[in-house]
């Protein structure tokens, strides 16, 4: 007979079968058996207490982004849970695999309304790939493993388990439980021999193809696929945000960042070109802006994993179905070379327009005050362009995605298509764990920073290396900016009354330096990236700074 162990016993078991080694959580009432269980895993299982539960989501998002593994946070019943639902539609939507175990009060109290019960699965079915109620110790190793699986096959995503109070305490037999394939569930669709054609066939007949760039390159690790298919055929690329370290910004084909803050010459010839190659993006409105004007002009290849979003928003007029991966190289084999010479030099005025009345005025103000272009472009030039980029959402966001250069894979980390202020701090807690060998620096507005300032205490306590820098414009900028172009300047609350960050940072233990002038900028940064350890840099910029370009069309 099979030695009988806990159903909490059961789940450390289990996500050491995983191959998890870092858990972000929050203790209470109804998990309190779990984390009994997980005392005696202490040396395979590290566990980061965060100071809120919406910390540890963000935080698990962080550390899947920049590992590609699974993040997994350990939360208690009720607020606990509630607590991580934003962080959960952030992975939904971002496409990060996450696993959220919450517990939950024994099944006898299901429906009661007793202490800290919520209906976790009702809540979270819609942004979930699945959510599952665990009521029985023995069922343990089952759900762990198809949580997994779930998580991180096909087109990755978030998965909850409730862990009922009685099925954490019972005892049962557990066996590892390995899943790779559920019924029904198909997460790479068949790749269709006649698409790779028709795809091939497109491209070698256009005469100015595009290809727009998403972040299901990087989540299919197909980085290198990607250079390989634009180069041979010489087809200019624009990137999505989340896309955009999976080509390298000084890439002769990179022709910058689409949307509404994304560069000139991809986002204008988006409505020249004569075939448009979507990879691994869903065509998100902040790309796509009035969909009855977008590309209207052009014939659509869309590559993608997930074929709900095919046709979702703008028609294909060929559907290459499948893992990216694979399916980049399928079509590469068919591909003629080629060089569009007189269609690559159509970005070259955009590009010198766009240096000329944004880039230059933002990298070299003429006033004496900081920029948050400058400070961005201070800070990537002095990690040697080798840091991983996360953000918070704002002003900043849009500048630091904008002024930050990449030149390795998953370097950027933000809040995509829920855009969640309060994300950056604890995502970057998660990114230094995930990746432990490379520097983390997390731009945040001051308003962004305070939503999850807490979390401050969980750098200190852990001593984790994020190097913080505030843009510190005394508004929510990218509210104000929008009152400023579209209100008539009328700022409804969106004037900012900080606190002294100098005084915050140094009763969380950690260095700080606040700077206002261009002759104290590189010294600062010199010194937060010397500093072995967390750091915050406060830079007070510019109080009415914009972020331009703005492209009207994708202003709805």
């Amino acid at each position: 007979m099979k030695e009988l162990i806990s159903g909490s016993e059961a789940l450390m078991r289990s996500l050491e079968y995983q191959g998890v080694k870092t858990i972000f959580g929050y203790p209470g009432g109804s998990i309190m058996p779990v984390f009994d269980a997980l005392y005696d895993h202490r040396e395979t299982l590290n566990h980061i207490l965060v100071r809120h539960e919406q910390g540890a989501a963000h935080a698990a998002q962080g550390f899947a982004r920049s590992s590609g593994e699974v993040g997994v946070c350990l939360v208690t019943s009720g607020p606990g849970a509630t607590n991580t639902i934003t962080g959960i539609a952030d992975a939904m939507i971002d496409s990060t695999p996450v696993v959220v175990i919450a517990g939950q009060v024994g099944t006898a109290f299901l429906g009661t309304d007793a202490f800290q019960e919520v209906d976790l699965v009702g809540i979270t079915q819609p942004i979930t790939k699945w959510s599952y109620q665990i009521r029985r110790a023995e069922d343990v190793p089952w759900a762990v493993a198809r949580a997994f699986y779930i998580a991180k096959s096909g087109r990755p995503g978030p998965v909850v388990l409730d862990f009922a109070k009685n099925a954490q305490v019972e005892k049962a037999e557990y066996t590892s439980a390995k899943l790779d394939y559920i019924r029904s569930y198909v997460p790479v669709p068949d790749t269709d021999p006649e698409s790779v054609k028709m795809a091939a066939d497109l491209i070698n007949k256009a005469e100015r193809p595009l290809v727009l760039v998403g972040q299901g390159v990087e989540l299919g690790n197909a980085q290198q696929e990607l250079r390989t298919f634009i180069e041979k055929a010489g087809i200019p690329a624009g990137c999505t945000l989340l896309g955009l370290s999976a080509l390298p910004t000084e890439h002769p084909l990179n022709k910058g960042m689409l949307g509404m803050h994304g560069n000139l010459g991809p986002n204008i010839n988006t409505n020249k070109c004569d075939v448009l190659i979507a990879v691994g993006m869903r065509f998100d409105d902040r790309v796509t802006g009035n969909l009855a004007t977008y590309a209207k002009q052009a014939k659509v290849i869309h590559f993608d994993i997930d074929p709900a979003e095919v046709n979702k928003n703008v028609y294909a007029d060929v559907a290459v179905l499948g893992d990216c991966k694979e399916t980049l190289v399928a079509v590469t084999e068919l591909l003629q070379p080629n060089t569009h010479t007189e269609w690559l030099e159509s970005f070259t005025d955009y590009e010198r327009v766009e240096e000329e009345k944004v880039i230059r005025p933002e990298l070299h103000p003429m006033n004496d005050t900081l920029s948050m272009g400058e400070v961005v472009r201070a800070v990537s030039e002095a990690t040697n362009n080798e840091a991983i980029l996360v953000t918070d959402v704002g002003q900043n966001q849009m500048m630091s995605a904008r002024y930050f250069k990449y030149t390795k894979e998953r370097s950027i980390i933000t809040s995509g298509g829920l855009g969640t202020m309060g994300f950056g701090l604890p995502a970057a807690i998660g990114a230094t764990f995930g990746r432990p060998d490379r520097t983390v620096c997390v731009f945040m507005g001051d308003g962004g920073l305070q939503m999850n300032i807490q979390e401050l205490g969980t750098i200190m306590e852990q001593k984790a290396p994020v190097k913080i820098i505030v843009l510190n414009n005394n508004f929510l900028g990218n509210v104000r900016q929008w009152q400023a172009m579209f209100f008539n300047r009328k700022y409804s609350f969106t004037p900012m009354l900080n606190p002294d960050y100098m005084k915050i940072a140094s009763a969380y233990d950690i260095p700080s330096r606040r700077v206002m002038t261009r002759e104290e900028l590189a010294e600062a940064i010199e010194e937060m990236i010397a500093t072995d350890g967390p750091y915050l840099l406060e830079a007070c910029v510019i109080e009415e700074g914009n972020v331009l370009p703005m492209t009207l069309r994708v202003v709805r």
